[in-house]
C-alpha cells in the first residue's frame, strides 16, 4: 500500500466524522481532492523536480490525524519566546492545526483587518471563502490535494481595501503531541486594493522526540496596489517533516516580499508558485537555509510572468555541512506577451564537508525578446585566503569561520524590511552557526 492509500482509506472510513467537524465550504472540495489523489500519484525520484525529496517516505509513517478535533493542552510560552525589541506584533497561534489566540492578540489590529480561524470564518462568510479557498492552489499537485482532503482549520488574514496595518501580524505554528501526528494547515491571505501589511509565520516543535509532519498550503491574493511582506521562519526538529506549498497571485501595481528562512528542521520541501496577473507589479523572493547533521532542505520555485512590465528578483542561499543535503530548483517563465519583463534569479551555496550535498538548477523559459533576465548559481567552500588573513590578525579559526558564514548570509538578511526582525535574525543566525540547539527558545522573554 502506498503512502497516499492510507489517507484515502481514512477518508473512506471516517469521512463522515471529518465532515461533521468542518464547515461545508471546506467539505465541498474533499471529493475532488480524493479523486485527484487517485489519478495523480506522488512524484518520485524520476520526476525532474522531486529527485531530492522522497515524498513517499515522508508520508509513509502511520501519523495520527486529529479528525475528531480533540483539544490538546499546550503551553505556547514553552515553545516560543521573543526578544525582538521595538517590533510590535499581533500574535496568533495554530496549535497543530487548530487556531488559537491570546487575550491581547487583537489589541493592536485596526478596523478592517480580519484574522480568524479558517473554519470559523468559513461559517460566518461562506461566499468569501468559496471565492478564495482552493482558487489558486492546484489540485493536480498531490500535496495540495492531500491537504485539501484533510484540512479542517487554519488561518484567514484579510486586509480590507485601503487599510494599512502598522503592527506585524505574527502567526506561530506549534507542534505538540504525545504521539506521531500529521497536521493539514491552511493559510489564506487576501490583500484587497491598496492595502498594506506585514505577516510573520514561525514554525516550532514543542515535543522534539515525537515525529511530526506539517502539511501546509498557503494561498495569497495581492490585490491592485497592495503591499505585503510575508516572512516564513522554520525552527523545528530533526523529527519534524514539512511539506509547504505557497501560491501567490499579484494584480496590477502590487508589491510583495516573500522571505523563507530555515534555521532548524528535519526534512523540508518548500514550493513557491507565483503569478503576475496585472502589469507594474513586483516580487522579491528571498530564502536561506542552514543545514547540518542529516537535515534536508529542498526548494522549488516557479515565477510566471504572464503580463507585461513586471519585475522579479530571487535570491536563495544555503550553508550545508556534515551529512546534510540542500536542493534548489527555480524556473522563471516569461509568456509571449509579457514584454519589458525584468527577472533575476540567483542561488549561492557554501558546502562545509565532503559528505554534504548541494544540488542547484536555476532555469529560464522565455517566449519574447523584450526582456531583461538572468540566472546563476554557485557552489563552493569558505575562502581559505580570507580565513588565513583573519587568523593572522589574531582571530581564532572557529570564530573566523563563524564570521565568514554570517557575512555570506548578510544580503539575504538585509533584504528584510523590518529593522527589528532583521537585527533579531542576525542574532539567530549567529547562534545557529555557533551550534546552539534552538535560536528562539534561548530568548529570555516570553511572548506577550
Amino acid at each position: 500500500m502506498g503512502a497516499i492509500d492510507q489517507y484515502l482509506d481514512l477518508w473512506r472510513d471516517h469521512g463522515a466524522l471529518l465532515e461533521s467537524k468542518s464547515p461545508s465550504v471546506l467539505n465541498a472540495l474533499r471529493g475532488a481532492a480524493a479523486e485527484s489523489l487517485k489519478v495523480n500519484p506522488l512524484p518520485g525520484p524520476k520526476d525532474e523536480n522531486y529527485r531530492h525529496t522522497d515524498l513517499e517516505k515522508i508520508l509513509a509513517p502511520d501519523f495520527g490525524v486529529n479528525l475528531a478535533r480533540v483539544p490538546i493542552d499546550v503551553n505556547p510560552s514553552e515553545s516560543f519566546r521573543c526578544d525582538v525589541p521595538q517590533l510590535t506584533t499581533s500574535l496568533f497561534l495554530v496549535i497543530n492545526d487548530s487556531f488559537a489566540e491570546t487575550d491581547a492578540s487583537r489589541d493592536r489590529l485596526p478596523e478592517g483587518v480580519d484574522v480568524m480561524s479558517l473554519a470559523a470564518y468559513a461559517r460566518q462568510n461562506p461566499e468569501f471563502i468559496e471565492r478564495h479557498y482552493g482558487a489558486l492552489a492546484d489540485m493536480k499537485n498531490p500535496i495540495v490535494a492531500l491537504n485539501t482532503l484533510l484540512c479542517q482549520d487554519g488561518v484567514v488574514i484579510r486586509v480590507h481595501a485601503g487599510v494599512k496595518v502598522e503592527s506585524t501580524v505574527q502567526l506561530v505554528n506549534i507542534f505538540h503531541n504525545g504521539a506521531p501526528l500529521l497536521s493539514a494547515r491552511r493559510i489564506l491571505i487576501v490583500m484587497e486594493e491598496d492595502s498594506d501589511a506585514k505577516v510573520l509565520v514561525c514554525d516550532h516543535t514543542q515535543t522534539p522526540d515525537v515525529d511530526f509532519c506539517a502539511l501546509q498550503v498557503v494561498e495569497i491574493f495581492a490585490g491592485r496596489g497592495s503591499r505585503l511582506d510575508f516572512y516564513d521562519l522554520e525552527e523545528s526538529t530533526l523529527k519534524t517533516s514539512r511539506l509547504n506549498t505557497l501560491y501567490l497571485r499579484q494584480e496590477e501595481d502590487s508589491h510583495v516580499l516573500l522571505d523563507s528562512m530555515t534555521l532548524f528542521n528535519g526534512v523540508t520541501r518548500n514550493e513557491f508558485y507565483t503569478r503576475f496577473a496585472g502589469p507594474h507589479a513586483s516580487l522579491r523572493m528571498l530564502g536561506l537555509g542552514i543545514e547540518d547533521s542529516e537535515r534536508r532542505l529542498d526548494t522549488y520555485s516557479r515565477i510566471s510572468h504572464d503580463v507585461p512590465d513586471c519585475n522579479a528578483d530571487e535570491l536563495f542561499k544555503y550553508v550545508v555541512d556534515d551529512s546534510a543535503m540542500g536542493a534548489f530548483a527555480g524556473l522563471i517563465y516569461v509568456a509571449e506577451g509579457a514584454v519589458r519583463t525584468e527577472a533575476y534569479q540567483s542561488n549561492r551555496n557554501l558546502v562545509g564537508s565532503s559528505e554534504a550535498r548541494m544540488h542547484s538548477k536555476p532555469q529560464l523559459e522565455i517566449y519574447n525578446d523584450d526582456v531583461k533576465c538572468s540566472h546563476g548559481t554557485a557552489i563552493g567552500q569558505l575562502d581559505e585566503m580570507q580565513l588565513f588573513y583573519m587568523m593572522t590578525r589574531g582571530i581564532p579559526e572557529a570564530e573566523a569561520r563563524l564570521i565568514l558564514k554570517q557575512a555570506f548570509m548578510s544580503d539575504v538578511i538585509d533584504g528584510i524590511s523590518l529593522q527589528p526582525l532583521r537585527d533579531r535574525l542576525k542574532l539567530m543566525v549567529e547562534r545557529r552557526f555557533a551550534g546552539e540547539k534552538s535560536a528562539c527558545a534561548s530568548c529570555p522573554l516570553p511572548c506577550p
